[in-house]
Parts: structure tokens; sequence; C-alpha cells
């Protein structure tokens, strides 16, 4: 795990900005093409907007979907298609955006279908961040590590649904899907390098839990202390709790 703090927000974006261009147009060098997972919510603003300026040959990049709530219709602000076509397809342009249907009338026939696609290619960068509860995708405590299916179906525990509602997704925690498609622990490791992005105070305790303690479900973004090319972006708020920080 490579570990850096910046002063702040922006910085944090820039920085992984530049490594996410960087492994994108390695890969497309080499296999002249690009396969992406793309991370939704507040914590990933900054970079995308960072990403968006960055010199890519975005029409060899093909992106998949991190993680979709269940029944939520697409025109809701906080449903992930939306962000996604919002803040990658319209800015990015690139060759496919393999995307989740939520709304789909078996959300298990998603997962395979979705599933197969991903099986299919090797992932040269995941973008995730971390839960305000230490979840990663949507994979919520305790987490399956042992699945090997690409995308399960999950039910989403009370602190990830308050944590929708606090970022202002939505007006209260009744209105928050209880269930969510989320790729799994283990597809998500597949990935050739992971790039953590995680700003903000309110994922400090989280941040320290997944640095500092031992590897455990209970902690699902703990696993990425197993991942040999994982770098993960804080700003001071976010490390604040670490005892070594970078």
């Amino acid at each position: 795990m490579q570990l850096e703090v910046f002063d702040t927000k922006r910085e944090l974006g820039e920085a992984a900005a530049r490594d996410a261009a960087r492994i994108i147009n390695q890969a497309i060098r080499e296999r002249n093409s690009a396969y992406v997972i793309a991370a939704t919510g507040a914590s990933q603003f900054e970079f995308l907007d960072a990403l968006s300026v960055e010199k890519v040959e975005w029409s060899k990049v093909i992106f998949f979907h991190l993680d979709e709530y269940v029944g939520l219709p697409e025109s809701h602000p906080a449903s992930f298609r939306r962000y996604l076509k919002e803040r990658i397809v319209s800015r990015f342009h690139p060759q496919a955006f393999h995307f989740i249907n939520g709304e789909a009338d078996s959300v298990y026939d998603e997962c395979r279908r979705v599933g197969q696609l991903i099986a299919q290619q090797t992932i040269d960068v995941a973008f995730v961040g971390i839960g305000e509860n230490g979840h990663l995708a949507f994979n919520d405590p305790p987490a399956d590590f042992d699945t090997d299916e690409p995308y399960i179906v999950v039910n989403l525990d009370e602190a990830c649904r308050q944590q929708q509602v606090g970022e202002g997704w939505f007006k209260s925690i009744d209105e928050v899907p209880a269930r969510a498609i989320s790729m799994s622990i283990k597809q998500i490791l597949r990935s050739r390098e992971i790039l953590c992005i995680v700003p903000d105070q309110r994922k400090a305790e989280a941040v320290r839990a997944c640095v500092e303690l031992d590897v455990t479900p209970l902690h699902p973004a703990s696993i990425l202390q197993k991942h040999e090319n994982m770098r993960l972006y804080l700003d001071r708020e976010s490390a604040s709790l670490l005892k070594v920080q970078s």
C-alpha cells in the first residue's frame, strides 16, 4: 500500500488524476485499449474534475460500473448511472461504459450479465473510495471476502444508508434503497492497480481501521492492504487519526 496525504481535496484529486491518466495511457500504448472501474460519490468529485483535463485517448477506454442501488430510477439525483453519465460519459466520451441496471426485472440475472462482461477482461485500474462504515463498493461489514462472483446483490446497513442522507443524495433514510448490486471484493482485487480516493474528516475513523487494523470483513476496505499495487490518497482530515502520515 502506498499512502499519500495532501493539504487539500483539490491537490488530492489532481495527484490521483495524474496517476490514473498515466496508468490508462500505458495500457493503451501496450494493448491499444484500457479497462477501468469507476466509483461514484462525493469523494470522487475533485478527482473526476481533474481527470477530465488530463490527456487521455478516451475513445480507447472501456469503463465498468462499481455498484448501483436496486430499484432506484435513473432520473433520481442519487442514481449512480445518472452520476456516471453526467460526470464521465458526457465529459470523457469513452468507447463504452458497461452500466449496472438496478431496475432490471431480475437483479440476479443482471449480476450475471455484467459479471460475464467483466470476466472477459483484465481491469487496468479501479477507482474506489472507502465508506464511513469502511465499506468497499457497497460491500458493507461484514463483507463477503470469499465469493468468486464478479457482482452480487447486497443489503445496505444503516450506517451506509445514513451516509447517503448525510451527503445530500436523499432527504431521509427511509428514501434510501435497502439493497444494491455491488462489485464483489474479489473482483475489485483482480484489478492490476487500485487508486483509493478518500477525502474528508468523516472518513477518518474508517481510514484508520482499514489502514492500521487487521484485515477483516468487519472493516471491508482493510482488504486493500493485500493488493500489491494500491495507492491511497488522503487529505489532512481523512488522515488525521493515523499514527504515521506521509
